[in-house]
């Protein structure tokens, strides 16, 4: 029996030009988005975010209220978001005699505190969540016989996988890192606000970047490293727990020798000072108020971290707090970027000898 025309035929579509690494990261973010855990603990990554929101909103109305330096208006005292504003620009050491010079340090540490505290948690569950399989599947379900018999590179390969998590961390950090500062904007006296904090969408860029980049590769290296993706999770988590019990360990081991980080005490003594309960107090300038919690998620007042660079939270922490303009020692924020920087190379040349290391016999 004759066979006829067993040849190629021609292609009718639209070409594309290259674009191998968006196609990868385009079906790797459809397939890890189908994960209803995903889907909720994104959802829920968003809800600090309110929380936040109303410490911009708070602030705001101190500054239009005119309370911002003393919590009362015309000799009574004022019992609404006025005073709240106040306490939080109190709390994160924004200047009360200048509302501007107020209003720039406020925001940045506010930003800070929402990027440092629960959004870098949040994040590690969430990569946990979705990291682990995406070489570590490909690796098991020998996916890499279609994509390096394909004109796809190491570099393609990388990205798409890459583009993948980093889509998703923007989802956490970046992405409601910008609202809280259009959420500023939109509740301050004047949308002239917008170009006096222009910097500070760059900043956010910036530092969701020191979370994303050495978080998305030494996930993706830790999946390049085996076929089984609960071995990489495991090993991700169990990174970041014991490096922050190693770094909690030398911290306590500090303050037990008699070496605490400088400012510690201070806030440890003002932590729970309320400015406005003794009447007494009313006419003189207020203390620091009772949200020392808030002041420790901005960096302020914590002296200089010397185990800092162990952590991959503290060291985001110390590297963000840098790039936000409130930390300018070099001590303090150095040892932490060259450490944030080595895991983030050393992890990029694990990827590029693993990834197509079956297809290479």
């Amino acid at each position: 029996m004759p066979l006829h025309d067993v040849g190629y035929r021609a292609w009718d579509g639209a070409a594309r030009s290259g674009g191998a690494a968006a196609v990868i990261a385009a079906t790797g973010i459809g397939l890890a988005w189908k994960s209803r855990w995903l889907r909720r603990v994104v959802l829920f990554a968003w809800s600090p975010a309110v929380i936040f929101a109303f410490g911009f909103f708070a602030f705001e109305q101190a500054v239009d209220e005119g309370t911002l330096a003393t919590g009362r208006v015309a000799g009574r005292r004022i019992d609404g978001f006025g005073v709240i504003g106040g306490l939080v620009a109190q709390s994160l050491g924004g200047s009360l005699a200048d509302p501007e010079e107020a209003r720039r340090i406020v925001w940045s540490r506010l930003l800070l505190a929402f990027m440092r505290a629960p959004q870098a948690v949040l994040l590690a569950v969430v990569v946990g969540l979705v990291a682990p399989r995406l070489i570590a599947g490909d690796l098991r379900a020998r996916a890499w016989l279609v994509y390096f018999t394909r004109p796809v590179s190491r570099c393609d390969y990388i990205l798409g996988k890459a583009g993948v998590l980093a889509a998703i961390v923007a989802l956490i950090t970046l992405l409601p890192a910008l609202v809280l500062w259009m959420v500023g904007v939109l509740v301050s006296p004047s949308l002239s606000i917008a170009m006096a904090t222009w910097d500070l969408p760059l900043r956010i860029i910036g530092a969701a970047a020191a979370v994303t980049i050495p978080t998305t590769l030494l996930a993706l290296a830790y999946s390049s490293l085996t076929a089984e993706s609960r071995i990489a999770a495991f090993a991700w988590f169990a990174t970041w727990v014991a490096c922050w019990i190693t770094h909690g360990a030398l911290t306590g081991a500090d303050l037990a020798a008699g070496r605490p980080a400088v400012g510690a005490a201070e806030i440890a003594a003002t932590a729970f000072e309320d400015p406005f309960d003794d009447p007494a107090t009313l006419a003189q300038p207020p203390r620091p108020p009772r949200l020392g919690w808030l002041a420790k998620a901005a960096g302020l007042g914590q002296g200089i971290d010397r185990w800092a660079w162990l952590s991959l939270f503290h060291a985001q922490g110390a590297v963000q707090a840098w790039i936000f303009g409130l930390e300018t020692r070099p001590a303090a924020f150095g040892p932490s970027l060259a450490s944030l920087s080595i895991v983030a190379i050393v992890s990029l040349v694990i990827l590029f000898l693993r990834v197509d290391a079956p297809a290479r016999i």
